[in-house]
């Protein structure tokens, strides 16, 4: 009697397992809307405004490819391409950029990578997770200094929280 019991258990743990692996040469991702993109942007902007700095903030997928790119009036030039490499490093190293320059200081093993191009090694850029995935990254730059360009950022992220939550 308990054989039969015990075969049948294996059979459903064995079919809930089947069930459970992804199809072959299949995956699903989750990725941000161009419309929170946007709003991400728009929030880090609005926090920047509001301590008085002129940024660029740039928003990627989990790619690290632009999706969003917005610069204020009276950001520097530099701004543009300094926020989308934050916003490209931190989507590819799946870090914040801080913690990359903290991991790539002179004589870490990891020292190499800052030869790399677009690798934004100083504080700006954060990556948007949701459900312990990557979904893409914000950078921003022309604040007086990276902390106070990821505060901007994490603004930006804070401000789509709910709608990419799953």
């Amino acid at each position: 009697m308990k054989q039969p019991m015990m075969l049948g258990a294996a059979l459903a743990l064995g079919a809930a397992q089947a069930l459970a692996q992804p199809a072959a040469g299949v995956y699903s991702i989750r990725q941000l809307t161009p419309e929170t993109a946007l709003a991400a942007a728009r929030a880090a902007l609005e926090s920047c405004r509001k301590s008085g700095y002129q940024v660029g903030v740039a928003v990627a997928d989990r790619a690290g490819v632009t999706q969003v790119l917005l610069r204020d009036r009276f950001a520097g030039a530099h701004t543009v391409e300094v926020a989308m490499n934050k916003a490209w490093t931190a989507a590819s190293f799946r870090i914040t950029t801080a913690a990359l320059a903290q991991e790539t200081q002179a004589g870490r093993p990891m020292s190499g990578l800052r030869a790399t191009p677009r690798v934004a090694a100083f504080g700006g850029g954060v990556p948007i997770e949701a459900g312990g995935a990557v979904l893409g990254a914000i950078g921003v730059s022309g604040a007086p200094g990276g902390e106070a360009d990821e505060a901007c950022a994490r603004a930006g992220i804070r401000a789509v929280a709910d709608a990419i939550e799953f």
